[in-house]
């Protein structure tokens, strides 16, 4: 027998790539979920909750950089989605209210459209082609299932993604083959490639240097939006909606 939960119990959904930010991501009446940088992997978890089995759908974590002037650190709240050349516009009250936020708590915001891919950009190059053909200013592995699943079932939807390696910024190879399915950092895998290929090392750390500043400035928006409280402004924007 299946049970009918009312939508103002059902969570708000909250997709990321990394365990990291699932964690950071969490709390009272939400619902969390990483990729592990799979795309198809994030695809089949969407598919296998109960349609839809949320009330939002939030896309949220960090991101490569598109466009040059951005730097690590820096926030994008996203005015749409881009990928396959199909364009899933944000919630614009809820952009806007993000955006409010994050400024009132001193935070410089980046209002733009985010491309999505479904493999890892890890060199300059390839980042200045899907800047060239989408425009956006960054791009991450999850905002375009996340907003297409949002779209396929009428959901509100938003994006907030740091930027981590800027758009000049080329990845070292170590990093390709370093997350896990559950996606936790495969540490193992890391230092092995770099056994292997020692000249990475340079890259690696200022890598490690700029994913701390990404992590610091997601952690901060986390609080200001009241993420561990539950989205507070989206849940008025819900009840407004409804």
């Amino acid at each position: 027998m299946t049970l009918h939960v009312p939508a103002s119990e059902l969570p708000i959904l909250i997709v990321t790539g990394l365990a990291k930010e699932m964690r950071l991501a969490e709390g009272p009446g939400l619902a969390a979920i990483a990729s592990g940088g799979d795309t198809q992997r994030l695809r089949k978890l969407l598919a296998d909750r109960p349609a839809p089995g949320c009330r939002a759908v939030l896309s949220f974590g960090i991101a490569g950089g598109l466009d040059p002037s951005l730097a690590a650190g820096d926030v994008v709240v996203a005015t749409g989605v881009v990928a396959d050349g199909e364009r899933w516009p944000a919630h614009p009250a809820l952009a806007e209210s993000f955006a409010a936020s994050l400024a009132a708590g001193g935070i410089n915001v980046r209002r733009a459209d985010i491309a999505g891919v479904d493999h890892p950009l890890l060199d300059a190059e390839s980042k200045a082609k899907v800047r060239e053909t989408t425009g956006a200013a960054a791009v991450d592995m999850e905002s375009h299932v996340a907003s297409e699943f949002a779209a396929r079932h009428g959901l509100m939807f938003a994006a907030l993604r740091i930027v981590c390696d800027p758009a000049t910024r080329s990845m070292p190879a170590a990093v390709a083959n370093a997350l896990r399915p559950d996606g936790g950092i495969d540490h193992f895998a890391i230092v092995a490639d770099l056994l292997r290929r020692p000249t990475q090392l340079a890259n690696l750390s200022r890598l490690a240097g700029e994913a701390r500043a990404s992590f610091r400035a997601l952690s901060r928006c986390r609080d200001l939006l009241g993420v561990g409280r539950g989205l507070p402004n989206l849940l008025e924007l819900l009840g407004d909606v409804a």
